[in-house]
């Protein structure tokens, strides 16, 4: 029988469970340097830790963040990427990944991933803005979530 999964009330389960979390936890974000610091300050033994590290995870909840991934061709010269960061920033998205090729032919291919939850306008808006920058030579949304 393969794996299942099951969104539990952490009430109905043995509270060595949330432990392991909490001790997963402290490892993740280097408030301990080792297992037995991190099961010591959580209350569980190193068996308890080894036997369900990899069986119990938290439940993260949908997230309401809207993402684009944009595409754009920019001239190479001084200050292009600058531009087109700061139209987005006056849109009110933020830049959560950029990667840029080096240029050839006189153009770089850029893409760039944003978080549009609290965008001041459509992304429709967003690409006519975008598109009027004098360096930007095309620009289309590759994938929008």
């Amino acid at each position: 029988m393969g794996s299942r999964y099951l969104k539990v009330d952490t009430r109905a389960l043995p509270p060595y469970f949330e432990q392991v979390l909490q001790a997963k936890q402290l490892l993740a974000h280097h408030q301990v340097d080792t297992v037995t610091a991190a099961v010591k300050k959580v209350g569980i033994s190193r068996n308890t830790f080894y036997k369900y590290k990899d069986y119990v995870f938290p439940y993260e909840a949908p997230s309401n963040q809207k993402r684009i991934t944009l595409s754009l061709v920019l001239s190479h010269e001084p200050g292009s990427l600058s531009k087109v960061l700061k139209t987005i920033s006056e849109m009110n998205a933020s830049v959560l990944t950029i990667s840029q090729s080096i240029p050839i032919s006189q153009t770089a291919t850029v893409t760039i991933s944003l978080d549009i939850t609290s965008m001041t306008c459509s992304t429709k808006q967003l690409l006519s803005k975008l598109k009027k920058i004098q360096p930007v030579v095309s620009c289309y949304i590759d994938a929008e979530e």
